[in-house]
């Protein structure tokens, strides 16, 4: 077995010329997002969420006959040798009058991605632009994945915006059947041990994905898998926990890091859980991961099953105070792939030989997710005090 970094969740900017997801940056091409995901991050699996999307399919295409991107037997593509990317597509649903939910649609080839494409603009008013909403229900949208050989995950499962537990069901059930489900992921603002705490979930695979919407916030989490090799098979095994494969750690945020931990007002920025906002109306209010889970919760402890895969804590390298691109830059081309480095940090000694003792203190820190922080809120992300 090898251990592969894997984030299943960056979202592409710009592609062909052409804006596909409207709030992420125009430098997440997707050749850039390759290019930063192996180089710079040090992963060795990226899922593109926006793969599916017209301008950014052909795109993929174009680096495949340039020879960038090449099939892998078991499925996937394989970037300059050393990077399997997932092909995949962030599809939203109106799930209830509450709210929509988010959904992961993972092919296993450029072929299954055009077939599944050329499905979605039956149920999609513009296949060009990311999450855009389906006319279907999250059941027919797995089966039409699975028909394809493909893998169905749950986004950012507890976020109160187009998070299926956040914002549309108290219930996967009432939505699907879990068996439908290949996995679940937990968002930034959540954590095995907050997931565990609701019995439907705990049958279920967790993944730590990025989101990412810029270049630096790739991998700001990510998931340590034990695979034989870097082919989409694998990876389904590895969520099946098939074979000895599975997920072997979650690399991830302190939960109050999260834009979306507590309840919050947006106005105000008060915690305003369980009592009224000091403005005077909750209009502004938005109902955090860590009091949703309260809320819905079957347990006061998580209950882990025990195959479930510790969670590190850590900060990403560029989130902490006093890093900025130059000693970032330096950190890397020291220390290798940010994604090594959280999980093997480097001694602090070793840190302060390339960013003094000052910094090199904080980073230690930071690796063993022990800064202090001010909880996130209502789409604003924690704050990390200089210590």
């Amino acid at each position: 077995m090898i251990e592969a970094y894997a984030d299943f969740h960056v979202h592409t900017g710009l592609a062909r010329g052409r804006p596909v997801k409207m709030a992420a940056s125009h430098q997440l091409t997707v050749a850039a997002s390759l290019d930063w995901a192996r180089r710079v991050k040090g992963l060795h699996v990226v899922g593109l969420v926006d793969a599916v999307c017209d301008p950014v399919l052909d795109e993929i295409r174009e680096l495949c006959r340039a020879g960038r991107l090449t099939s892998v037997p078991g499925g996937g593509l394989l970037y300059d040798d050393a990077l399997l990317v997932v092909l995949g597509s962030e599809i939203e649903i109106r799930i209830s009058e509450r709210g929509a939910a988010h959904f992961g649609c993972w092919m296993p080839s450029i072929e299954a991605a055009a077939d599944f494409q050329q499905w979605l603009k039956t149920v999609q008013a513009n296949t060009g632009l990311s999450s855009q909403v389906a006319k279907v229900d999250p059941a027919a949208l797995a089966e039409e994945v699975h028909a394809r050989d493909g893998l169905f995950v749950v986004h950012h499962i507890f976020t109160p915006f187009k998070g299926l537990l956040g914002s549309a069901v108290d219930r996967v059930a009432d939505a699907l059947p879990a068996s439908a489900v290949d996995a679940v992921e937990l968002g930034l603002s959540a954590d095995a041990d907050m997931a565990d705490r609701l019995a439907e979930l705990r049958a279920l695979t967790f993944l730590s994905n990025s989101d990412a919407h810029s270049l630096r916030s790739i991998a700001r989490e990510f998931n340590v898998l034990a695979v034989e090799r870097l082919t989409f098979d694998e990876i389904r095994a590895a969520l099946a926990r098939s074979g000895g494969r599975g997920v072997r750690l979650h690399v991830g945020l302190y939960p109050p890091i999260g834009k979306y931990y507590r309840t919050r007002c947006r106005v105000c920025g008060e915690v305003v859980a369980g009592r009224p906002c000091a403005c005077g109306t909750d209009a502004h209010v938005v109902q955090g991961v860590w009091d949703r889970i309260q809320h819905i919760a079957d347990s006061e402890l998580p209950m882990h099953p025990p195959w479930r895969a510790p969670y590190r804590y850590v900060t990403p390298v560029s989130l902490v105070p006093g890093v900025g691109p130059r000693t970032y830059e330096k950190l890397i081309r020291t220390f290798g792939g940010e994604a090594q480095m959280l999980v093997d940090p480097p001694s602090e000694q070793a840190l302060a030989e390339v960013v003094g003792h000052a910094l090199a203190a904080r980073l230690e820190r930071a690796f063993r997710g022990q800064l202090a922080i001010s909880p996130g809120g209502a789409g604003r992300y924690g704050r990390l005090e200089r210590t």
